[in-house]
C-alpha cells in the first residue's frame, strides 16, 4: 500500500481540518494556482521577448526594403555586393568596413575633418578616389541607434537617386552587417561656408561679394532641384556648416540624415521638429507641419549668414540679437542694415545689391509660410539681382569706350625727361 493510502497520512489530514469533507484539498489547490500563475508569467515574459523580436526583424526588414542598393563595379576596389540590400532602383556602392579603415589610415585623427551631424568626418584615398568617409555611425548592434539606422538609409536612399553639380556625390556606404554604418562622399578640400564666414577660414577681408553671390545662387539652385524632384525632398538642415566648397567656391550641400521624402499631392507632414537652433522655421517648430517653406526659412538664415559673417546664434550679443533671424528683421524694418552688414562688404559699389538680398532674405523669414516665396522664385530672385549687375558694369563699359571713342582733339602737354623743351602739340598744328 502506498504512502499517501495509509491510516496514519489520512488521520493527520483529517486532524489538520476535521470539517473538511476532502482532506488536503485546499494546500493542494494553493501550490496549484501558484503553479499555474508562475508557468503564465514565465510564459507571457517569453511571448514579450519573442514578439519584441520579431517587431525588431520586421522594422529592420522594412527600413532595407525601402532603400534598395546595388554595388557597381569601380577600378581598383575590393568590394563586394551586399545581397541583402537588392534591387535595381538605386544604386550605389557598397565598401568593405576594412577597405575604409585602411583608406583613412585606421580613421586617424590626423584625417579627421571635424564632426558631421551624426558623427566624425574623415578623408581618405580609395582608388581611384579622394574621398569623406562621413556620418560615422556607432555599431549596427547597439540598442540606441535605431533612429541613427534610419536618417543613415534616409541619406543613402537620397543621395543615391540624386544628380546635381550643387548637390555632393554619394560614392557609397557599407553593409548593414558591416561594423560600423559608413557613407563615403566624394571629397570636398575648402571647407564650409560657415568656415569662411565667421570660422577657422574667415580671413580679415573675408570672403569677396561675388563669391558670396555665387555661393546664395548655387546653393539655392540645388534647394530648388530637391524640391522638384518627385517624390520631393525636404532637406531640413539647411545651414551654412551644411554648405561644402570645392577649390573653386562651387557649393556642395551635404548631410541629407534629417531629409524627408514629401508624399505626392501632401501639403505637410506631421512630425516633430528636428534641426539646428537658428535655422529651425518657427511655424514648423510651433505647429509640427513640415513643409518645402521650411527649407525657404532656413536659406533665409543662409542669406541674412553670408551678407553679416555672424554665427546664427551668439549669446555675447544683446538679448534680442542674439538670434541671428531676429537681428536680421528688427534691423532691415528698421531701415539699419548697414549695422548688420559685414563692414568688409558695406561699400558704394556693392550696397545696392546687398539690400536686394537683404530683401530676398527678409521675404524667406516672414512668419507665416504662405507669405515665403519658393526656392524656385528665390533663385530667380538672386539671378536677376546678379545680372541687373551685370548689366549695369556692362552699360559703363559700353560708356567708356564711347566716350573714348568721340572724345575731341584737344591740345596735350607731352613732358619728356629727355629734353628740357615742353612742345605743344594737336592734330591739326605742331610747333617746331
Amino acid at each position: 500500500m502506498d504512502q499517501l493510502d495509509s491510516p496514519k497520512c489520512v488521520q493527520r489530514n483529517l486532524e489538520d481540518n476535521p470539517s473538511d469533507p476532502f482532506p488536503g484539498s485546499k494546500s493542494n489547490k494553493r501550490t496549484m494556482t501558484a503553479g499555474a500563475a508562475c508557468v503564465g508569467v514565465a510564459g507571457l515574459v517569453v511571448v514579450s521577448l519573442l514578439g519584441l523580436l520579431f517587431f525588431r526583424r520586421e522594422m529592420w526588414k522594412r527600413l532595407i526594403s525601402s532603400v534598395p542598393l546595388h554595388r557597381t563595379a569601380s577600378s581598383g576596389s575590393t568590394s563586394e555586393q551586399d545581397p541583402e540590400f537588392g534591387g535595381e532602383r538605386f544604386v550605389t556602392q557598397v565598401f568593405k568596413y576594412e577597405e575604409l579603415q585602411k583608406a583613412t589610415g585606421g580613421f586617424s585623427s590626423s584625417n579627421q575633418l571635424g564632426d558631421g551631424g551624426f558623427g566624425t568626418v574623415y578623408k581618405g584615398t580609395c582608388k581611384p578616389h579622394r574621398i569623406n568617409v562621413s556620418s560615422h555611425f556607432p555599431p549596427i548592434q547597439s540598442s540606441h541607434n535605431c533612429r541613427r539606422v534610419e536618417q543613415f538609409m534616409t541619406e543613402v536612399r537620397i543621395l543615391s537617386s540624386l544628380r546635381h553639380p550643387n548637390l555632393v556625390t554619394l560614392y557609397g556606404c557599407t553593409s548593414r552587417r558591416s561594423r560600423e554604418l559608413l557613407l563615403v562622399y566624394e571629397y570636398v578640400p575648402n571647407g564650409t561656408v560657415a568656415d569662411h564666414l565667421h570660422g577657422p577660414r574667415a580671413g580679415e577681408a573675408g570672403l569677396p561679394w561675388a563669391t558670396r553671390m555665387s555661393i546664395a545662387i548655387e546653393t539655392a539652385d540645388a534647394l530648388s532641384y530637391l524640391h522638384a524632384v518627385t517624390p520631393q525632398i525636404i532637406h531640413r538642415d539647411v545651414k551654412t556648416n551644411n554648405i561644402l566648397l570645392d577649390n573653386s567656391f562651387h557649393v556642395k550641400v551635404a548631410d541629407f540624415g534629417l531629409s524627408r521624402l514629401f508624399p505626392v499631392n501632401a501639403t505637410h507632414v506631421s512630425t516633430a521638429p528636428q534641426g539646428t537652433p537658428g535655422y529651425v522655421d518657427p511655424e514648423y517648430h510651433r505647429c509640427y507641419q513640415l513643409t518645402d517653406k521650411s527649407d525657404v526659412y532656413s536659406f533665409g538664415v543662409v542669406l541674412v549668414e553670408i551678407i553679416a559673417s555672424k554665427p546664427t546664434v551668439d549669446i555675447s550679443r544683446r538679448r534680442h540679437e542674439i538670434n541671428l533671424a531676429d537681428m536680421a528683421i528688427a534691423k532691415i524694418q528698421n531701415d539699419e542694415l548697414d549695422q548688420l552688414v559685414d563692414p568688409n562688404l558695406w561699400c558704394q559699389s556693392n550696397c545696392e545689391m546687398i539690400r536686394q538680398v537683404a530683401e530676398v532674405a527678409f521675404s524667406c523669414l516672414q512668419a507665416d509660410g504662405d507669405m515665403r516665396p519658393t526656392m524656385k522664385e528665390v533663385v530667380e530672385a538672386l539671378r536677376g539681382i546678379e545680372d541687373a549687375k551685370g548689366v549695369e558694369a556692362d552699360a559703363m563699359v559700353e560708356e567708356d569706350d564711347y566716350l573714348l571713342k568721340e572724345r575731341p582733339a584737344y591740345p596735350i602737354i607731352i613732358l619728356s625727361q629727355s629734353r628740357s623743351t615742353t612742345s605743344l602739340s594737336n592734330n591739326n598744328s605742331q610747333s617746331k
